[in-house]
């Protein structure tokens, strides 16, 4: 938050920048996922996801990669850029990247990293375009989507639609998937068009349920528009389907419960469920051979409903094939970026909650009459306040001389008292 100063050289800052400056702290914790920044992060070995920075002044060829604490300890004052988070990633600062330069939190590190992976994200490039965010040659930065499986970034524009309005969203404009793939990562995982069309998210979010006990021939299957991925040959679409109903009641599931994709990720029945119809028996979910079947050829790049990843088959042969092609971390829910925040949004109430513990044993330890006099003296302070907002411009800067009168108000209520 970047300050004005008043006529008499004083730094000043309006209520609005105040505002703002609370939403980029909370942003700011949703990133760090919780992370205070005290310690570096490299004892921890491949984290499962953390938050990333590449210092452009100690690497410039961008080919490494340093946690929050090093950022913090090791690079202040250096070119750093924020990646955001990156999964299965070791902090490289000090390593035989950085040349002479040494880690000051963990000085004694492997040479290289090798499972750590880079992309031109690390020398501050997203997209197809190749451009840098934010962009210096455009007034107004467009928004982008990430990748779930490469984890670059991609213009709305450039992610090889028809038309932005593609985008599965709300009429607020909220998105309505919860993870996207960009169209050269969808060449990898060609196999989840073999599976029901619900697990992909279309501008109405499509709900697939299982009709259990003896009407088991009902699994609803809303069929989006211009559907990409979609299949030469229903066939093999039909046979996920009667696989997962077959495999249900194989499991004598109750008359009374259904199975549906797409409803929220808090929804801890249906995700239960469908990980139970994931995870049934040795019998492949998919019931074809996924590497013989009609399948389009054609890439196009798609966006999934909420809890894709746990009906995802995972028998013997798909978790083969998913080592294989190393991309195992999709059956993590842990994985997902919206997992992420949400522990990062945990982590902070927990923090948020701790403090207040603290203020209220202090609170408590106090005599009556202390106790009293600070709770009137926080509402005397409420009121002021209220009045003090009620009478600004809320894009005017708050000076010292403003909030010297606030007090000094309060001090003659309390005289006159």
């Amino acid at each position: 938050m970047a300050a004005d100063l008043d006529d008499d050289g004083e730094q000043t800052v309006s209520i609005n920048e105040y505002l703002e400056s609370i939403e980029e702290e909370e942003l700011a914790d949703l990133v760090l996922g919780g992370d205070e920044g005290d310690e570096c992060t490299y004892s921890k070995g491949y984290m499962k996801r953390q938050a990333i920075f590449s210092c452009l002044t100690c690497t410039p060829e961008g080919n490494a990669g340093i946690c929050t604490a090093c950022c913090l300890s090791c690079h202040d004052g250096h070119e750093v850029l924020e990646l955001w988070t990156k999964r299965n990633f070791r902090c490289d600062c000090g390593n035989s990247k950085f040349r002479e330069f040494s880690c000051k939190l963990s000085p004694n590190k492997d040479v290289e990293n090798v499972e750590n992976s880079y992309n031109h994200n690390f020398k501050g490039l997203y997209c197809t375009c190749n451009r840098p965010y934010p962009d210096p040659d455009l007034q107004e930065q467009e928004e982008m989507i990430q990748c779930c499986m490469c984890e670059d970034w991609f213009h709305e524009e450039h992610i090889s639609l028809g038309s932005p309005n593609e985008i599965p969203r709300d009429e607020e404009g909220e998105p309505l998937y919860e993870d996207f793939i960009c169209k050269a990562c969808s060449a990898v995982c060609s196999f989840l068009t073999l599976y029901p069309k619900t697990i992909r998210a279309t501008g109405k979010q499509p709900v697939a349920s299982v009709a259990t006990g003896k009407d088991k021939s009902v699994l609803e299957d809303i069929p989006p528009k211009d559907e990409p991925g979609k299949l030469d040959n229903d066939v093999c679409s039909d046979t996920v389907q009667n696989n997962l109903v077959a495999d249900m009641n194989h499991d004598s599931v109750s008359d009374d419960k259904k199975f549906v994709v797409g409803e929220s990720s808090q929804n801890n029945d249906s995700s239960s469920l469908s990980q139970s119809i994931a995870n049934s028996n040795g019998t492949c979910i998919l019931g074809v051979d996924w590497m013989a079947a009609s399948i389009d050829s054609e890439s196009r790049p798609l966006f999934l409903s909420k809890n894709w990843r746990d009906v995802l088959c995972r028998c013997d042969k798909c978790l083969d094939m998913y080592k294989q092609k190393h991309i195992s971390y999709l059956l993590d829910k842990e994985d997902s970026i919206a997992e992420y925040e949400k522990n990062a949004k945990q982590k902070r109430e927990e923090k948020l909650q701790e403090r207040e513990g603290a203020e209220l044993n202090f609170f408590n330890n106090l005599g009556h009459i202390e106790k009293m006099e600070i709770l009137n003296g926080i509402a005397d302070f409420k009121d002021e306040f209220r009045s003090f907002l009620g009478s600004v411009d809320p894009s005017k800067a708050i000076t010292a001389a403003d909030v010297n009168q606030i007090f000094e108000n309060l001090k003659n209520k309390r005289r006159r008292v």
